[in-house]
């Protein structure tokens, strides 16, 4: 039944991405990152990300689309910073949480895969190992993904301050979707499947990991909205 179910849900997470992706193709995001934020997003919220995407993501078409130049990117952010309102919508919200967790989501895939494949532990455990491993290469990829998305906003920032900029938006974000996702990683190692563990090489697995994204996405949301508030990150 888990085997199923876990079949399920992963050909409707991959058909909704592919559903954004091909979507985008007509209709490309105004910042270009977004392009494989929502899709890589879509692999773990599945059809809620759909719903995101036509609600509050989804961009005009080509067609209709006026080009944005680093000063116009600039003019937004101005504007932004100029309302009445300074809390951040949590629509605005909810796309910067999506930056690192689409760091996440293609770290875990691509790591995953790699540990299990090598049988790579640490401290006697492949759970340990997936912890740090995963967290490198997430953080690594939510800077990436954070850079380019300052980068057209912030045209006064150098490249390096840029990267500078990205660490300091995304590191806190980061350390906190993995709470809630490690948090979940450990339960389904210890409590729900505690012998024989659950590998990648099972579609259960990635039933637990969206799950896991899930979660992080939640512990993490807070975060953002204070680092959004702060300044410290963009809003989308």
């Amino acid at each position: 039944m888990l085997h199923t179910l876990a079949l399920i849900s992963i050909v409707v997470a991959f058909a909704c991405a592919f559903g954004i992706a091909m979507d985008e193709l007509r209709r490309p995001q105004r910042m270009g990152v977004m392009n494989i934020v929502w899709p890589v997003t879509a692999l773990y919220f599945s059809v809620f990300a759909v719903w995101a995407y036509l609600r509050f993501g989804r961009a005009k078409p080509k067609a209709e689309q006026r080009p944005m130049q680093m000063g116009g990117m600039q003019d937004m952010q101005q504007n932004k910073q100029n309302q009445d309102h300074p809390a951040p919508d949590w629509t605005e919200i909810a796309k910067g949480t999506s930056h690192c967790g689409a760091g996440c989501m293609i770290a875990d895939v691509c790591c995953e895969f790699s540990i299990a494949a090598a049988g790579i532990t640490l401290f006697g455990s492949m759970l340990w190992a997936e912890y740090a491993i995963d967290f490198a290469a997430a953080w690594a990829l939510g800077i990436v993904f954070q850079y380019f998305a300052i980068r057209p906003m912030r045209h006064d920032l150098s490249a390096g301050g840029a990267v500078l900029a990205a660490v300091k938006a995304d590191t806190l974000s980061i350390l906190c979707f993995q709470v809630g996702m490690y948090a979940w990683m450990a339960l389904t190692y210890f409590v729900l499947f505690p012998a024989p563990h659950l590998t990648p090489f099972q579609p259960a697995y990635w039933l637990m990991m969206q799950v896991a994204m899930v979660l992080g996405f939640l512990t993490s949301y807070p975060m953002n909205r204070w680092l959004i508030r702060r300044g410290v990150k963009e809003g989308m």
